[in-house]
């Protein structure tokens, strides 16, 4: 695929038509059917029950944990929950899926229709519908690569709870489907539901795409399954537009199929021809009753939601004057929203936006660690905040001192004291430093009116000649006084 098409212009216009399908493994310890644990990581084959092997005569027993988490991520999504719901048979054949068909749910479904705004950028605010939220089972893990002759199955994520959230062909870029997927795995974690850990598959996207003419009918549409990362997605999304396009253009029609994106040549391959329903011969399992929820115990579920992403951002705005661009980088992760609150209780809100999403969410990127993992306490961060505003330090000897913190965890106020960084605010001192370097460069004075930017070379001067800790506002007003002189 050599020729690069565009999706807008004069001569040929496009539009992509994107619905995904997001798998997000439930949040519980253990699995839908079973007692068996859902720890990441176990040995082959060791996190697993006789339900999850399907051994004869054994009967899956619904975990009702895992019922509460699919209604609670509905309400979230302002979605319809449905009172009865009912547990099917979707039937195929692989190795990995020791019943043969795997339960899930079809025609009714445990929630219903909502709808997520998303914030592209300020100007992309677009919404996505919900079209269902079903819960089924995981299948287990084919392993094809420790052995020339043979294959292997591990059955450690067999019988998994996984939500399958369905949206409405809504999307109509990469760049819209990377943030509704990003909005959608905040929201999860928020309430957790699911705690979105991509390299670990706790979250991830079968992706249907077309494209058509606006206008136009519904193209064919082709799935790409199990893509997990958002550069992945936007990838895949971009490589099968144009894929799709070309084949237009160049008179062929798209056979719908599922497709696999390999992540090493950037390019979606087919995978097998896509299946209908009927394909899957659904039919309700009769080892399980339908589901009959109350509308009591939904209520009380709503009751017990946290605050969610969309009240937090606005909250925020309006309680510590940030900005909306600020306040989304601090709601994506609800533990550094937790810390920036914590932090800005106890000093300047200016100063705590400033250097958690600068200084702090800098090192932990640099040194790959979470915010659970923070080497700084909120508490600390705080005190070295109030030296800055309170003019103990200054902001540039702020900077070592937290990397100081940072490195061992120590309190600021005696890292300043045992290493003498406290500022210069004293008038004399600092009057006696300027003096004498416009005594000893008289030449630079006078260049300076026509060379106003010289100006910067004597704020260099007195800063090094005080080792830093020269007050910056002490220091500009000085030297303005003394060099009207």
């Amino acid at each position: 695929m050599k020729k690069k098409f565009t999706i807008e212009g004069d001569k040929y216009i496009w539009e992509a038509v994107i619905g995904m399908e997001v798998h997000a493994q439930v949040s519980s310890n253990s699995k839908l059917f079973s007692g068996a644990s859902t720890d990441f990581g176990g040995d082959p084959n060791h996190h697993v029950s006789l339900v999850d092997v399907a051994f004869p005569g054994m009967l899956p027993v619904i975990n009702g944990y895992c019922i509460d988490q699919a209604i609670r991520t509905g309400l979230a999504l302002g979605a319809q929950i449905n009172l009865y719901s009912v547990f099917d048979r979707k039937n195929y054949f692989y190795p990995d899926l020791p019943q043969g068909y795997q339960i899930s749910q079809f025609k009714y479904p445990i929630v219903g229709e909502g709808v997520i705004q998303v914030h592209n950028t300020d100007e992309d605010v677009f919404s996505v519908g919900i079209e269902r939220i079903h819960l089924e089972q995981d299948a287990g893990k084919n392993i094809h690569d420790l052995s020339p002759d043979k294959s292997y199955i591990d059955l450690n994520r067999s019988g998994v709870a996984l939500m399958e959230i369905v949206t409405k062909p809504d999307i109509r870029s990469s760049e819209q489907a990377k943030s509704f997927f990003s909005k959608l795995r905040t929201i999860l974690r928020y309430i957790g539901t699911c705690d979105g850990n991509m390299e670990q598959g706790s979250m991830r996207a079968d992706i249907n795409i077309s494209v058509r003419r606006p206008g136009d009918p519904l193209g064919t549409r082709c799935e790409v399954k199990n893509v997990n990362s958002f550069r992945f997605i936007g990838q895949a999304i971009e490589y099968e537009i144009q894929r799709q396009i070309g084949i237009l253009e160049d008179g062929g029609h798209i056979i719908q199929e599922t497709r696999l994106y390999d992540t090493k040549t950037g390019e979606t391959r087919s995978m097998r021809g896509k299946e209908e329903a009927q394909d899957y011969r659904y039919f309700p399992d009769p080892d399980l009753l339908p589901l009959r929820l109350s509308q009591q115990h939904v209520d009380e579920l709503k009751k017990g939601l946290p605050e969610l992403p969309d009240d937090k951002h606005e909250r925020l705005v309006h309680t510590y004057g940030i900005s909306h661009y600020e306040a989304a980088i601090l709601v994506e992760d609800p533990k550094a929203a937790i810390y920036f609150e914590d932090v800005a209780q106890k000093s300047s809100h200016k100063l705590a936006i400033s250097w958690v999403i600068g200084e702090l969410f800098g090192a932990l990127n640099k040194s790959k660690k979470t915010i659970d993992a923070c080497p700084v306490s909120t508490e600390n961060m705080a005190s070295l905040l109030s030296l800055i505003d309170n003019g103990t330090i200054s902001g540039r000897t702020a900077k070592d001192v937290f990397a100081k913190m940072f490195e061992t965890g120590e309190e600021p106020t005696r890292i300043v004291d045992r290493e003498g960084l406290q500022q210069v605010s004293d008038t004399s001192a600092i009057e006696d430093v300027i003096d004498t370097i416009i005594a000893n460069n008289p030449e630079k004075v006078a260049q300076l009116k026509e060379k106003p930017k010289l100006r910067g070379w004597f704020i260099g001067q007195i800063m090094q000649q005080t080792g830093g800790r020269a007050n910056p506002q002490l220091v500009n007003d000085l030297l303005d006084t003394k060099l009207a002189q």
